[in-house]
C-alpha cells in the first residue's frame, strides 16, 4: 500500500527533531547515525532515502524558530510571538530564561552547537549564520521607532550586539558549574540587552516576584530614615 500523503515530510521531521536533540546533548561528534534513526523510531537503513550524509543532516539541524514556522519551543512556560510588535523583548527573556538553560536537548542550535559548527563546512557554517541573521532581523524590527528610524545602520549594530549577548551570554552560563553565578551573568545580559533595545529590564528576587529597581529602593530608604529622625526630634 501507497504511504499517506505527508508521510515522507513526517518521517524527516522525526530525524531532524532526534538528531537536534542528540547533537546538543552529545556534539556532532558523539552521536551515530544509528542512534539518531533509533531515537525518530526508524532504522538505520532509512537514513539515505532522506539525506546524502550526516554533515547534510547537521546543517538542516540548525533551523530555529527563527527561520523555522514548525520548529516549536519545549522552554516550558516561555511564548515568543514572532508576530507581536514586543517580539524583540520576548525573544531576549526566552533566550536567557531558566527554561532555556535547563533544557539542553531542546536548546536553540546557535547555543548548544557553535563549536562544532566552528569546525564544520561551510554550509553548516552558512546555516547557522542565517539562523543569527534571523535572529537579528527579529531584534531589529522589534527596536522602537526612535532607535531605528533616524540611522538604520546603527539600529542593525544594536540588534546585533543584543543578539550576540544572548547567545554568548548563554553558552557561558552553561559552561559555568555554579548555578548562582550562572544566574548572575544571564540577568546581567539580559539586563544589558534590553536596556540596548530601548526596553526596560526588571530583575526577579527568588521567589519569582519583580525586584525593585535599585535606585527607587536607595530613595525609598532614603525617605524613610529621613522621616524618622524628624519625628524622632520632634
Amino acid at each position: 500500500m501507497p504511504y499517506p500523503a505527508g508521510h515522507r515530510a513526517e518521517v524527516k521531521r522525526k530525524i531532524v527533531e532526534s538528531a537536534r536533540k542528540l547533537f546538543n546533548r552529545h556534539g556532532f561528534d558523539g552521536v551515530s547515525l544509528h542512534q539518531i534513526m533509533s531515537g525518530a523510531g526508524l532504522t538505520h537503513g532509512g537514513f539515505y532515502s532522506y539525506f546524502r550524509t550526516k554533515s547534510d543532516l547537521y546543517a538542516e539541524v540548525l533551523g530555529c524558530f527563527f527561520t523555522d514556522p514548525n520548529w516549536k519551543n519545549c522552554w516550558e512556560g516561555v511564548e515568543v510571538d514572532l508576530t507581536s510588535s514586543g517580539a524583540g523583548e520576548q525573544v531576549i527573556r526566552a533566550y536567557l530564561s531558566d527554561q532555556h538553560l535547563e533544557n539542553v536537548e531542546n536548546s536553540c542550535p546557535m547555543v548548544a552547537l557553535p563549536s562544532d559548527v566552528a569546525r564544520s563546512g561551510p554550509r553548516a557554517k552558512r546555516a547557522f549564520q542565517t539562523v543569527f541573521q534571523a535572529m537579528v532581523d527579529v531584534l531589529n524590527r522589534s527596536l522602537p521607532d526612535a532607535r531605528r528610524t533616524p540611522r538604520p545602520a546603527a539600529s542593525q549594530a544594536t540588534a546585533q550586539a543584543i543578539a550576540a549577548l544572548c547567545v554568548g551570554g548563554m553558552v557561558v552560563a552553561r559552561a559555568i558549574s555554579d548555578r548562582s553565578q550562572a544566574d548572575s551573568l544571564r540577568d546581567a545580559c539580559m539586563s544589558i540587552a534590553l536596556n540596548l533595545g530601548g526596553w526596560r529590564h526588571q530583575a526577579k528576587s527568588k521567589n519569582g516576584k519583580p525586584k525593585a529597581n535599585a535606585a527607587i529602593t536607595q530613595k525609598i530608604s532614603y525617605r524613610r530614615a529621613k522621616a524618622i529622625s524628624a519625628t524622632a526630634a520632634s
